[in-house]
């Protein structure tokens, strides 16, 4: 899924148009930047965490050369998914192509469906 399939569903959903719905997007994902860029950790209730951790300098291998090169340390953005998002996706059933089916949509609260 791209942020363009987002920006679409999302649009649909509130019949919204998706110029305007980009632009929502948009702001969400620059919120979450600077959320982490300033207090290093994002907590999303039933989605997940984001946080920043540092990884440290350290040795790798050039796979094509064996030869040992210097990694400078730097700052990851890690994610751990939260208890509903590991259920969820535990339950998706594969096909032989590895394309995800019967998987059910979410149930929005909505018992008119």
């Amino acid at each position: 899924m791209t942020k363009k399939d987002i920006v679409r569903t999302i649009a649909e959903k509130l019949d919204l148009p998706q110029l305007r719905t980009r632009e929502f997007v948009q702001l969400t994902f620059d919120a979450l930047i600077e959320a982490l860029v300033r207090e290093q950790r994002v907590e999303l209730r039933n989605f997940g965490v984001f946080q920043i951790k540092k990884r440290e300098a350290r040795m790798a291998r050039n796979p094509r050369t064996g030869e040992q090169v210097p990694v400078r340390a730097k700052n990851v953005v890690t994610f751990k998914p939260g208890k509903e998002m590991e259920a969820r996706v535990r339950e998706v059933v594969w096909d032989d192509t590895d394309v995800a089916v019967d998987a059910d949509p979410p149930d929005s609260g909505d018992e008119s469906t």
